[in-house]
């Protein structure tokens, strides 16, 4: 009976602090609110509220970041996980920088062609739906590396919130409910056995109660064993076997010989701003700062936000960059990435020397350039800066929404698609229209290659900024429009996370914008150029730290989703 009356108060709890959220950010428009002490902006208000807790309790940024993990994994199922991988970009307060690689592999019995028929063309979403699109996850020993290097609090004290929300529930956001129910019918599909997800009887509301006892085992066991408590013994056991109910591969030693890496992180600077990023097996922190050392030598304040020289100058070298991405980037430890040059300010504006103002550049006439000559929307991200300044950037991923739509029997989460995000072929686009080639080609134990951005600024050798976000192939170009929107001209933190974006990859060549993104105007005289516009919808959910003068924290929270900034 107690225990009962503690569930009932933890859950009417939820739901006041949930109501309460709602009410400030109707209020909070877009006018940001800073905090002396400490901040967390994630995609959900549970997942913030849980790592401001271990905040106050003592915790550091690392402490923080790991139980927000484990808590977005319950909240926010559809990319906060256990069964998939991310990044983490990590700066302490006395300018100790550390990246580390949780991004999942590729099977020991993997290979090149796997997803191809037999005249050698892709079977249609082989590698995005089922057990077979599945790579050996890396997020909870990324978060057991990162606990060991960095943390401040005992591991079981960071497990407990998410333990807790999976065991007594939480209530589902009005997303979330209209998000379930248009997945039902392929959560049925892919889950027979059935899964906490599916409701049995009617429709997910807001408000409902989700309740992931299965999850909650599971994450027990990880709070009690720590990495053994995933990758070996009953959970691993239950990974195995739902691989043989649907043709997966993942197999006992491709759990066991799982690691996640810790990596030199990608070190630049833009306009007297020192920018950390990740590097390869991601992508993001290469193309990011390639970008930026694109359009540095332009006036872009001067010019204006999404003026005509400036959406111009943007786009053509996102063309160019993205074009070099499909060619030369791929995992590190398997292709020999020429960082070097592809980060040479050098190479960068030899690259946007055709550029011709008059007239868009067509993406069929770009091609990869040589940087070996130079040598000087699934996902989700969370920002993260504690009361001593260390600051953690993090974006986690399953690769497609709910990943490969397979809920792990008895162990109750949801198993990545990231097999997708590996070049299944040359010349054919992945879900989010990536090419690739081989560079990022299939091979057993290989990370496939990501568009995952986690980033830190600094200035002056002082905190600067936190951002990241997820969106596939436009979580680059999101981080790299932030930045700008920040740098060049002059928003605050919520206003450069709130502010409409625009996407060019490319291939195909058109470039993506949201509704309000770039003025009628602007883009017809573009159009005479022969840029070619196609409005979608919401392009990433960007969240943001930024340090003001005098040191206290901003925050920016994407209103393009349940995304919240909450500090102390």
């Amino acid at each position: 009976m107690k225990q009962k009356l503690l569930d009932q108060l933890f859950v009417t709890k939820t739901k006041l602090f949930l109501l309460s959220f709602f009410i400030s950010v109707a209020a909070y428009g877009q006018t940001p609110v800073s905090y002396k002490n400490g901040l967390v902006v994630s995609a959900h208000p549970l997942a913030s509220e849980v790592g401001v807790d271990i905040l106050k309790k003592g915790g550091n940024a690392v402490d923080a970041a790991i139980a927000v993990q484990f808590a977005l994994a319950v909240v926010y199922p559809n990319a906060g996980n256990i069964g998939g991988g991310g990044f983490m970009v990590y700066r302490s307060s006395n300018n100790e920088r550390a990246a580390l690689d949780f991004r999942e592999t590729a099977s020991e019995k993997a290979s090149r062609d796997m997803y191809l028929d037999a005249s050698g063309d892709p079977i249609e979403r082989l590698s995005l739906d089922g057990q077979l699109s599945v790579g050996t996850p890396g997020t909870v020993d990324g978060m057991v590396k990162a606990h060991e290097r960095f943390a401040r609090l005992p591991w079981k004290d960071l497990l407990q919130p998410a333990i807790d929300l999976a065991r007594k529930g939480f209530p589902i956001t009005a997303m979330q409910a209209d998000e379930l129910n248009r997945r039902k019918e392929i959560f049925q599909r892919f889950n027979p056995l059935g899964t906490a997800l599916i409701k049995k009887k009617g429709h997910w509301e807001e408000g409902d109660r989700l309740v992931q006892r299965e999850l909650a085992r599971t994450l027990r066991l990880i709070k009690d064993r720590g990495r053994a408590g995933f990758y070996e013994g009953r959970t691993a056991s239950l990974i195995i076997e739902e691989m043989g109910r649907g043709n997966g591969i993942i197999t006992t030693d491709d759990l066991k010989n799982y690691q996640a890496k810790w990596r030199e992180p990608i070190v630049s600077s833009y306009r007297n701003h020192e920018v950390i990023s990740m590097p390869p097996s991601s992508s993001g922190g290469v193309a990011l700062v390639s970008l930026l050392k694109a359009v540095e030598p332009y006036p872009l304040s001067r010019w204006g936000f999404q003026r005509d020289s400036t959406v111009q100058l943007m786009v053509e070298a996102e063309r160019r960059v993205y074009a070099d991405r499909s060619e030369h980037l791929g995992d590190a430890d398997f292709y020999p990435v020429p960082l070097t040059g592809l980060l040479d300010s050098n190479y960068q504006q030899e690259r946007m020397r055709d550029i011709d103002f008059s007239r868009a550049t067509p993406s069929s006439a770009v091609k990869a350039g040589d940087p070996k000559t130079y040598e000087s929307e699934e996902t989700t991200h969370f920002s993260i800066v504690d009361k001593e300044g260390n600051a953690v950037a993090i974006t986690t991923t399953l690769n497609n929404s709910y990943g490969s739509q397979v809920v792990v029997k008895g162990a109750g989460f949801l198993l990545n698609d990231e097999m997708d995000d590996f070049s299944i072929k040359p010349g054919v686009p992945n879900l989010y229209g990536l090419l690739g080639g081989a560079a990022n080609a299939i091979e057993p134990g290989k990370r496939m290659l990501s568009a995952m951005t986690p980033t830190i600024l600094t200035k002056n050798n002082k905190l600067f900024m936190v951002v990241g976000t997820p969106g596939g192939s436009t979580i680059i170009t999101s981080v790299f429009q932030t930045i700008l929107n920040v740098i060049d001209f002059g928003k605050d933190m919520q206003e450069a996370v709130s502010a409409p974006r625009f996407h060019h990859q490319w291939m195909p060549d058109e470039v993506y914008v949201e509704q309000d993104a770039i003025r009628v105007d602007v883009r017809k005289r573009l159009e005479a150029k022969h840029y070619k516009f196609t409005p979608r919808g919401s392009i990433g959910r960007v969240d943001a730290i930024l340090v003001n003068a005098d040191g206290s924290l901003q925050g920016g929270a994407d209103p393009r989703g349940d995304d919240v900034a909450l500090g102390y």
